[in-house]
């Protein structure tokens, strides 16, 4: 499998400079499979169970990379957190991909014109992961 950390330092730096990834998810299994597959391709990651922690988190986080949340979730849904995100001079620049296990074309392209880098279909998989790694270091 690809590593995300060609380029990101000499030897002996690949956890400093491995980028951090925030994942978001409700479903406990969800959020072990993603953490697992970006763990597998050398990214750093932190898991939460919702956007209200992942906006807690990101307040006293500043180096996260990217943020993978689900689309739906209680409280408040990866749409929501994705604007929040945007929405923030401070955030605005973290790259966000949404997930779900639905495909509604609809859902999808309001998610991009608001923003999202992706969206991608659960189960997702290490290949999709391998396509966000060029987005996320650029």
């Amino acid at each position: 499998m690809a590593s995300c950390n060609k380029g990101l330092g000499g030897e002996g730096s690949a956890a400093a400079a491995a980028p951090h990834v925030l994942a978001v998810d409700d479903s406990s299994v969800d959020r072990a499979v993603i953490a697992s597959i970006l763990r597998s391709s050398k990214f750093r990651v932190t898991a939460v169970d919702s956007g209200k922690r992942a906006l807690e988190l990101l307040g006293s986080e500043p180096n996260v990379s990217m943020i993978i949340t689900d689309y739906w979730m209680p409280e408040m849904t990866g749409y929501e957190l994705l604007k929040k995100v945007k929405e923030s001079s401070r955030l605005k620049e973290i790259t966000v991909v949404i997930m779900s296990s639905e495909n509604v074309p609809t859902r999808i392209n309001r998610c991009l014109e608001e923003g999202a880098e992706d969206f991608l279909l659960k189960p997702v998989r290490a290949s999709d992961v391998s396509r966000l790694c060029s987005r996320v270091l650029r």
